[in-house]
């Protein structure tokens, strides 16, 4: 079996802070939440990182990486283009937005042959997480059906006090394997409740304990041959819909597998608690949150000697 790979998307980094450089700190020796990504992936098992970027950062994000964490981890990069398309197509006039997560996959097609973990750079998903995603991927071989995974939150454990948030709905059987996952764009703490709108009147509560996907996927490699056939089809429809801003995303390939019932989906279960900055108000919590597993010792006081 080829060892697991880690893939970081990151592509999205320059565009949101404004640049590298800008990205606050959330550790106390001026760590990024990458780091601790990296730092709790090694500890799993993880030897390989493939970071998935856009050229014109990838100046100031190699000062970052490999000067830190690529001292103790094998770091590739891989670029996300606009015009990486199937040659039959060109990009719309005054498109500007990526083409979205399963785009960004897709920029590392030609560097995976083996069973891979993708997360986002800028969330903590916590250290079980990737204990647990490493596992199974040790042991991930398809047979009558593709075989893989995701990590999934309690969506309590996801939110932000500061407003809403988009996630990833899942629905499992009873052997806890996924049946199907729902993208919602608003959901937010309405008193003790948790609830989602589609119109902003009317809203519809999702009990607690729901699992939820924070897009920290487990594959084997048939994923990019099934993007890559699926994607044509994907911009079929959005070049007449919407071609400035329709985007591919993952769970979206993901649950057109599981209909058609091509792959099963292991939803491996987290208790972990998710940190990320959504809004510049989560900025502090996150802090505070990353000093306390240092002062309980789930971290050391500099990651990166």
């Amino acid at each position: 079996m080829k060892e697991p790979i880690l893939i970081v998307m990151a592509a999205g980094m320059g565009s949101r802070y404004g640049g590298l450089k800008q990205i606050d700190p959330v550790g106390s020796e001026g760590e990024l939440i990458i780091d601790f990504s990296i730092y709790d992936a090694m500890l799993a098992g993880f030897r390989k990182v493939i970071f998935i970027i856009k050229k014109e950062i990838e100046k100031d994000f190699r000062e970052i990486i490999d000067n830190r964490a690529g001292k103790y981890i094998d770091v590739e990069y891989a670029f996300q283009e606009l015009d990486d398309l199937p040659k039959e197509y060109k990009i719309p006039e005054g498109r500007i937005k990526p083409w979205g997560t399963c785009h960004a996959v897709l920029s590392c097609r030609h560097m995976i042959d083996g069973p891979f973990a993708v997360i986002n750079a800028d969330d903590f998903y916590g250290a079980g997480a990737f204990h647990s995603m490493y596992e199974f991927l040790e042991k991930a071989k398809d047979d009558d059906k593709y075989r893989y995974c995701m990590i999934g939150y309690q969506l309590e454990n996801t939110l932000t006090e500061n407003g809403h948030v988009a996630r990833g709905i899942c629905k499992t059987d009873k052997n806890g394997f996924l049946t199907n996952i729902e993208e919602k764009t608003k959901i937010m703490w309405k008193n003790d409740k948790i609830a989602y709108t589609e119109d902003e009147k009317e809203w519809i509560e999702i009990p607690k304990g729901t699992p939820v996907s924070m897009n920290f996927w487990g594959f084997t490699p048939s994923i990019m041959k099934e993007m890559e056939k699926r994607f044509p089809i994907f911009l079929d429809k959005a070049l007449k819909e919407n071609p400035l801003k329709a985007e591919y995303f993952l769970p979206l390939a993901v649950d057109e597998l599981l209909q058609e019932n091509k792959a099963s989906v292991k939803v491996l279960k987290s208790t972990d608690k998710w940190y990320g900055v959504t809004y510049k108000e989560d900025r502090q919590s996150v802090v505070d949150a990353i000093q306390s597993m240092k002062d309980k010792g789930l971290y050391p006081d500099k990651l990166w000697k």
